[in-house]
């Protein structure tokens, strides 16, 4: 009979116990990431208009990046901030600290979904929408996302209305903001195939840019007056992943209109298209080949003294990739859409690339991390316009792109890398500078990113 009592109170403390952990349905999360990032080039640097200054082509720098990052959540809500800093080491003046990140997520037991705030988006391979963290600033959007998750189906609406703080009593006149639009609607639905390896994504985007001046006494768009004109993207992404391949394919048209200069508005009829597959005879080694393709204006004049200037068109048929992350696909350098051409030229462009990589053994695997694990990878392109310029070849380069990481612990890690273009004359005349001839750059970065406590009540 003790003995039985003893165990009724033993299973009482114990459901009393785990009544008590189920109750504890808050969490919070701190955490700090540091980033130190450090670059040297030579060649390629963009030109500038200073005529009573030498200029050197080529730069030396180290940045630092400080994040502190807090998340909370409890059952059907999540809020998460991130405060930054970043600045060049030694760099003058106020650095002050900004909101990268700071939002409210509010989920349904259905699968729905709301969200408000400041968020770094990101959607697919990040070719039209993404963070482009290797290029230290990251983008965010202020934005309201609704949006459905289940059974396979991701459906997504993402609504944006940006203002200049000093027109919030002075009409709407948007300009030089966070972002280039004035109005931001999305729409994007991804589907997993079930019991198959495939995903498809469909997406459509319109934007609203800002033309005309701020002209508040005469709002008349027969004048150089605001006003609205709109851009349109819409396309998809397809995805088969298996042990041994990987392929991905894209496909994007750009339409409505631009802002051309600061009062005129040009029509856009522009396109993409990429192919890439990764095939993995084993899970250290493999290697990657692609091609992207991304349409350019077919029409410049050849003006005195062999330069090139940029004519007004009917139409525009430059593509844009808008807010992607465009490191990860056109070369690390990227001189070609995070570095315009001179007079803002843009005859597109054809990327063939195949490069192998190589992953060390995994040494340790905790809470979704891998650390203890090499990386290295290199890639070959082949960089040409899209479009015939003049009398010139089409062929503006070849690049050479190394890049290594490891992994210290789970919030330590070291990448580095070096990059070699070789320009052709093509490439010399349209940036308008000998030094894209050989252009080189090394950089490397060092994130350490502990997590400070996390706790539940």
């Amino acid at each position: 009979m003790r003995c039985y009592c003893m165990m009724l109170l033993l299973l009482a403390f114990a459901t009393g116990v785990r009544s008590q952990e189920t109750a504890k349905v808050n969490q919070l999360s701190v955490g700090l990431d540091f980033m130190t990032h450090g670059e040297a080039c030579g060649g390629g640097m963009p030109k500038t208009d200073a005529k009573d200054i030498e200029v050197e082509d080529k730069s030396r720098f180290l940045l630092g990046r400080t994040r502190l990052i807090a998340d909370y959540q409890r059952r059907g809500l999540q809020v998460h901030a991130i405060i930054q800093n970043k600045a060049v080491w030694g760099a003058s003046g106020n650095q002050a600290l900004n909101l990268y990140e700071g939002w409210a997520k509010i989920t349904a037991k259905n699968g729905l979904f709301g969200q408000l705030g400041r968020v770094a988006l990101s959607y697919d391979d990040e070719r039209i929408i993404g963070p482009n963290d290797f290029a230290v600033a990251s983008k965010t959007h202020d934005v309201a996302r609704l949006g459905y998750e289940g059974h396979g189906h991701k459906a997504h609406v993402i609504l944006a209305y940006n203002q200049n703080s000093g027109n919030v009593y002075n009409g709407t006149y948007y300009v030089d903001g966070a972002q280039p639009y004035k109005t931001m609607q999305t729409v994007w639905y991804h589907y997993d195939v079930p019991k198959f390896p495939l995903g498809v994504s469909l997406l459509f985007m319109n934007m609203g840019l800002q033309a005309g001046t701020n002209n508040t006494k005469e709002w008349d768009y027969k004048t150089n007056s605001a006003r609205t004109v709109y851009q349109q993207m819409y396309g998809g992404y397809v995805n088969y992943h298996s042990d041994l391949l990987k392929v991905e394919g894209s496909y994007y048209r750009q339409a409505g209109k631009t802002v051309s200069k600061k009062t005129d508005a040009a029509k856009i009829d522009a396109w993409m298209a990429s192919v890439k597959a990764t095939v993995s005879p084993t899970d250290k080694y493999g290697f990657t080949v692609g091609y992207d393709y991304l349409s350019g204006d077919d029409y410049v004049p050849d003006l005195y003294g062999g330069m090139f200037g940029m004519p007004l068109h009917d139409v525009i048929r430059g593509f844009t990739p808008l807010y992607g992350s465009n490191k990860k696909f056109y070369g690390i350098m990227d001189y070609f859409y995070e570095s315009a051409y001179t007079h803002g030229f843009t005859p597109g462009l054809q990327n063939v690339f195949i490069g192998p990589y190589y992953k060390s053994k995994i040494v340790k695997k905790s809470k979704g991390k891998t650390y203890g694990e090499f990386a290295c990878r290199a890639m070959y392109h082949y960089m040409a316009v899209a479009t015939q310029v003049g009398k010139l070849d089409k062929t503006l380069g070849h690049c050479i792109d190394f890049q290594a990481s490891y992994q210290f612990t789970k919030d330590i890690a070291l990448s580095a890398g070096y990059t070699q273009m070789m320009g052709t004359e093509t490439m010399e005349r349209l940036k308008q500078d000998d030094s894209s001839l050989q252009a080189r750059w090394g950089w490397f970065s060092l994130v350490i990113s502990p997590s400070l406590f996390t706790t539940k009540w």
